[in-house]
């Protein structure tokens, strides 16, 4: 699995994956469609998970998937392993369920769970992307405690996450967060970033084998990119 930090998407690929995102008529709204070429093309996030989950053959289960663009990024890497989408915003799983519909992709499901009341049956690898810090202390611990329980032999953990360590990025990060939220994007409040040795030491203690990588671009925020696997 490289180190190195990954590239957002470039412009064609960018928009060719938005396209499933258009409006069904030409006066419906095109904020998806943007938002989603935007994001592809300033955000290394999701080549960067595509990179830790190549070789890796485990259905991946995605904790706070939004529109489901992890599943449209790994398809076109060409990426096939089975995936499923869950998140409490009903409104972006019935997007996603469209964009993907659109796109064609095979072997894609997305359902509307609220994690805070019950947990989704998996075993294989897990992602849980830009979620952790909406979560209070207690639930980020809960949240792992139960994502690494449905790691099978081989699967793979992959988080991305801003990390608390007091710098200009973090701030940064918080900041954006909150914009988010007042924005109406976000569904909820930033609460608590992850410390890096806090985080790695829940994840080894649990018998994972654990990376740390940047995962920011040319973004100012305080990104990374923490794979845990389990072995064997």
């Amino acid at each position: 699995m490289s180190r190195a930090e990954a590239r957002p998407l470039d412009a064609a690929a960018a928009r060719s994956i938005a396209r499933a995102f258009l409006p069904a008529s030409r006066l419906g709204s095109r904020w998806n469609y943007h938002y989603v070429q935007g994001k592809l093309r300033s955000d290394p996030l999701y080549p960067g998970i595509a990179v830790a989950l190549r070789g890796t053959r485990a259905p991946l289960l995605d904790l706070g998937c939004g529109l489901g663009l992890l599943a449209h990024t790994l398809r076109a890497d060409g990426i096939a392993l089975p995936y499923r989408g869950v998140d409490v915003d009903a409104g972006k799983i019935a997007k996603a369920r469209q964009a993907a519909t659109r796109a064609g992709l095979a072997d894609v499901a997305f359902d509307t769970v609220d994690l805070a009341c019950q947990w989704p049956a998996h075993s294989g690898s897990v992602a849980i992307l830009d979620v952790l810090q909406y979560l209070a202390p207690e639930a980020q611990v809960a949240t792992l405690d139960a994502a690494i329980g449905m790691l099978a032999p081989g699967g793979r953990l992959v988080i991305r996450t801003g990390l608390d360590d007091g710098g200009a990025r973090a701030r940064f990060t918080h900041f954006a967060d909150m914009v988010g939220r007042l924005s109406g994007w976000m569904y909820s409040s930033p609460r608590r970033y992850p410390q890096a040795e806090a985080l790695r030491t829940r994840l080894e203690a649990a018998g994972l084998a654990v990376a740390f990588v940047p995962l920011r671009g040319n973004t100012p925020f305080n990104n990374w990119r923490i794979v845990a696997e389990r072995l064997g």
